[in-house]
């Protein structure tokens, strides 16, 4: 404890555990502590095959983080897994993986003033983390020697049954494939194939992909405070403090606890909102309203639909020989992955009655063609809650993510206790350009199934949840809305909390304090239009890079 860190990482998630590793392997040989509030789990031997169990979802490995009541979802509060233990969220996600659109990273770069977050310039940082395997690929767009397996479902020999039906089922609802069935090329608009984050269908943790055998690290450790000294010039960070009272040391501080621990590690600092933390008792050292700020999450829905002919064999639980071929056991039981825009009159309206009726025309989901909603389709479908849909091959699912949300909310405290989780309130659907968006991604998804020739084929109706009617080509908005508000839940996507700009300057280091970085889903200033664990990869690859010296 005598001892000075080169780097002291609080956080030994995705983020934590590649900046750990790519520091540690500096020609300098940086003494690097990394500081995990979990367990090592890198001998567990569930984590690897998660894909047939509910994604440790609950589990030890989850920080079970829950919302304060949320009003446009019927009061409820909403739960937000999030991993603990040594590679975080990679313990317990579902695995997928996509970039988003490069108009979000046009946004990003623009908001802070830097290209290098610009699609074309964080590229070489995605293609570094990849080795990815594809039979048709965008040239210039992948990795072939990166330390993560990344592979497409029809790569690893899955060719489900319905694959050819729902690809014209969608052609005929105006979706067409990209160029090489590739959504990670930066134009995800469109059918493209499904891509996984697993190595032989299994799991791949972060701090096993990127080794730590060059760096110090304490599990079931958890941080209290960040050490800061009272410099001249600017508040200094010079270590950490865990909740058992221990110092340690370092020259330089890098919180990587997330998107919801980050900013609470910052406040219980003496870091944030001043009036936040004067009521908790807390000594103000920087007072900065925007940590816990901002925040962005990305809701879904999942619908259930009666097949015509479950005899056919097109979904698990059915008597089809075909899913017990080992290679259907790789991944998740789906081929497609689906983004779509949403009507822009429609949107400028809806951003209009949100208060964005000056040059509606700039605001940035309606300067060009975005990724505002995902659809996938499952090829499994059981409800625990409604007996009617039991996995026997009845049923399939649809899934819809709205991935640009414009409702913002906060995380915060109500302790100073570092064991007390952060109060977190997203704000779902709080305004009505999310309300749209959502009306216009189940309208969609009816169309499939209820207005093709080839979706008609396949669905008798929707098997909607009790209380409600089935789903109609001519469901009225209210009833669109109340089903969003009964049925969304979170992906688990937080990010902005500590946003670039605002928190953090691009080169990561937190304003107004020295010798303190954030490297983490919360300096993101803006939703990604994906599922964001491959956004994170290239991310603290990036700050690796800055931090070394490299750009």
């Amino acid at each position: 404890m005598d001892r000075l860190y080169d780097y002291i990482i609080v956080g030994g998630g995705l983020a934590g555990s590649v900046l750990a590793s790519r520091l540690s392997q500096a020609p300098t040989k940086p003494q690097v502590l990394l500081v995990e509030a979990g367990s090592d789990v890198s001998n567990n031997a569930v984590i690897p095959h998660a894909n047939n169990i509910p994604f440790l979802i609950g589990s030890e490995l989850d920080w079970a983080y829950v919302t304060v009541p949320q009003k446009e979802l019927e009061g409820r509060r909403i739960n937000n897994p999030a991993g603990r233990c040594l590679g975080g969220g990679t313990a317990i996600n579902a695995g997928g993986w996509d970039r988003g659109d490069g108009h979000d990273y046009a946004l990003w770069a623009e908001l802070v003033g830097d290209e290098r977050y610009s699609y074309h310039r964080m590229l070489p940082y995605f293609i570094r983390t990849e080795e990815y395997h594809s039979p048709n690929m965008t040239p210039g767009q992948h990795g072939s020697d990166g330390p993560l397996y990344i592979a497409t479902a029809e790569s690893t020999g899955r060719r489900y049954p319905l694959r050819d039906i729902l690809r014209q089922a969608w052609k005929e609802n105006g979706v067409y494939p990209l160029q090489g069935l590739d959504g990670n090329s930066g134009n995800p608009n469109g059918l493209a194939e499904l891509t996984e984050n697993r190595r032989n269908g299994l799991r791949q943790l972060a701090s096993s992909a990127y080794p730590l055998d060059k760096v110090i690290v304490l599990t079931n450790t958890l941080a209290k405070r960040i050490l800061i000294e009272d410099a001249a010039v600017a508040p200094k960070a010079v270590g950490i403090e865990t909740a058992e009272g221990k110092h340690y040391h370092g020259k330089e501080i890098i919180c990587a606890a997330g998107s919801y621990r980050t900013p609470q590690l910052l406040m219980l600092s003496g870091i944030g909102p001043k009036n936040t933390l004067s009521q908790l008792n807390i000594p103000v050292l920087a007072d900065n309203s925007e940590i816990g700020c901002n925040l962005f999450d990305h809701l879904e829905l999942t619908q259930y639909w009666k097949l015509r002919d479950p005899s056919a064999g097109y979904a698990l639980g059915s008597n089809n020989p075909i899913f017990t071929q080992p290679q259907y056991g790789l991944g998740v039981p789906i081929d497609w992955v689906i983004k779509t825009d949403v009507p822009k009159d429609g949107l400028a309206e809806a951003l209009a009655a949100d208060g964005h009726a000056s040059l509606p025309d700039k605001h940035p989901l309606l300067r060009s063609k975005r990724a505002v909603m995902e659809h996938l389709v499952v090829y499994a479908a059981a409800s625990p809650a409604d007996p009617a849909i039991p996995l026997n091959g009845s049923h399939i699912a649809s899934t819809l993510v709205h991935l640009l949300p414009t409702s913002t909310g906060s995380v915060s405290i109500n302790s100073a206790d570092p064991t007390s989780n952060p109060v977190i309130n997203p704000q779902y659907l709080s305004t009505e350009a999310d309300r749209y968006a959502w009306r216009m991604g189940l309208r969609r998804t009816a169309q499939l199934f209820l207005g093709t020739d080839a979706g008609q084929s396949l669905v008798e109706s929707e098997t909607p949840p009790d209380a409600f009617r089935p789903i109609r080509l001519d469901s009225p908005d209210a009833y669109l809305d109340a089903r969003t508000r009964h049925g969304a839940f979170s992906t688990y996507h937080p990010l902005g909390t500590c946003s670039m700009g605002k928190v953090v300057d691009t080169d990561f280091r937190v304003l107004g304090v020295s010798n303190l970085r954030v490297v983490d889903a919360s300096v993101i200033p803006a939703p990604i239009a994906a599922h964001i664990q491959a956004v994170v990869y290239a991310l603290a690859e990036l700050a690796a890079e800055i931090m070394s010296g490299g750009v």
